[in-house]
């Protein structure tokens, strides 16, 4: 807000100037112009009796100014676009501005405090909500300074086109983002996976949400990703998931004692549920091991589901060590086999040898 602010600002000061330069040659020209023309004569000359009045400095300065800012610059309608006009436009956009935010932050979002409805929800209700304040303000704005908006048809059409081509990604997330907020896929605190990024929820807008990343870094994706691929959610309606761990153990080790021991991991384990419980599944005879897998329930896919997964890893490892269950790795066994046939020496490499 107070980078818009200030560029409008600048804006302003800038043209102020230019056109101000631009009055006042034009004055200087045009009093050159008519110091050229033929004085008439006075009738009521004055005498040497008649007091002498000075001219007003003050009034020439306001003069010039009148005329720098009733200027016309632009044809709109059946009015003119003045200096004056851009300043009143521009002050009434800038006062638009900072009501619709007070407006925004101090009453709307006051109000959905009272109420149930999920903050996502109330975020999109309350940007929606500003938008609209701010297109009323705006043509009001241009009602005030005397501005014909019926004559920038052309202009409006033209911009059609443009939305038409160069603005349709743009307008694609908008509506993406109002799809968002009304069917609620995503809420802020989610952890969700979309176009190869996992990460956690953390602002929701019109054009585009921001994710971020278990190492601190903040990705901005456009709401059409989240409306036109796929989207994991690991907390849309309950935190709880069921996180599966694979593990194998050598050949010649007890399936039984495996499962018990897989089960101490993850109730020793304080990041695992209780309810529901965990589970061991004998999934298959490898070609190197006995392959196992630990189904654990936990809530930590929406915080930290890295750390819990390595948590247990490191436990089983260390559980499997104090028991000497070997977890073995890929291995090949080579069988060599004779072909029956007597390999002779030659004469001739005896006779070299002798």
């Amino acid at each position: 807000m107070e980078k818009l602010i200030k560029g409008s600002g600048s804006f302003w000061i800038c043209l102020a100037v230019g056109i101000h330069l631009f009055g006042l040659f034009g004055a200087y020209g045009q009093e050159g112009s008519n110091a050229t023309q033929p004085v008439a004569p006075d009738l009521n000359e004055t005498t040497a009796t008649d007091p002498v009045v000075e001219p007003d400095s003050s009034d020439g300065v306001l003069e010039v100014i009148n005329k720098v800012l009733t200027y016309p610059l632009i044809k709109m309608g059946e009015s003119n676009l003045t200096l004056q006009s851009l300043i009143i436009l521009g002050i009434l956009f800038v006062l638009v501005i900072v009501i619709e935010k007070i407006v925004r932050e101090r009453v709307i979002m006051r109000i959905f405090e009272k109420t149930e409805f999920p903050e996502a929800l109330e975020y999109g209700i309350a940007r929606i909500l500003g938008y609209v304040f701010m297109v009323i303000g705006f043509y009001m704005a241009f009602q005030i300074v005397g501005i014909d908006l019926s004559s920038l048809t052309i202009i409006a059409g033209g911009i059609s086109v443009g939305v038409g081509f160069g603005l349709q990604n743009i307008i694609n997330n908008f509506v993406s983002g109002i799809i968002i907020f009304a069917e609620q896929p995503i809420a802020i605190g989610d952890r969700v996976e979309v176009s190869g990024i996992a990460g956690r929820v953390v602002k929701i807008s019109l054009r585009s949400t921001m994710v971020e990343t278990s190492d601190n870094i903040t990705m901005i994706v456009p709401n059409a990703d989240f409306i036109s691929q796929t989207v994991t959610n690991w907390s849309y309606s309950d935190p709880k998931v069921r996180i599966r761990i694979p593990v194998g153990v050598a050949y010649g080790t007890d399936p039984t004692e495996v499962e018990k021991l897989l089960l101490e991991v993850a109730e020793e384990d304080s990041r695992t549920l209780k309810d529901p419980e965990a589970k061991v599944i004998f999934r298959a005879f490898g070609a190197s091991s006995l392959d196992f897998e630990l189904a654990a329930w936990t809530k930590e896919m929406s915080t930290r589901p890295t750390s819990y997964i390595s948590g247990m890893n490191f436990a089983i490892d260390k559980k499997f060590r104090e028991h000497d269950i070997e977890i073995p790795f890929p291995q090949q066994d080579l069988h060599i086999r004779s072909s029956g046939f007597e390999i002779k020496k030659s004469e001739e490499t005896k006779s070299s040898s002798e």
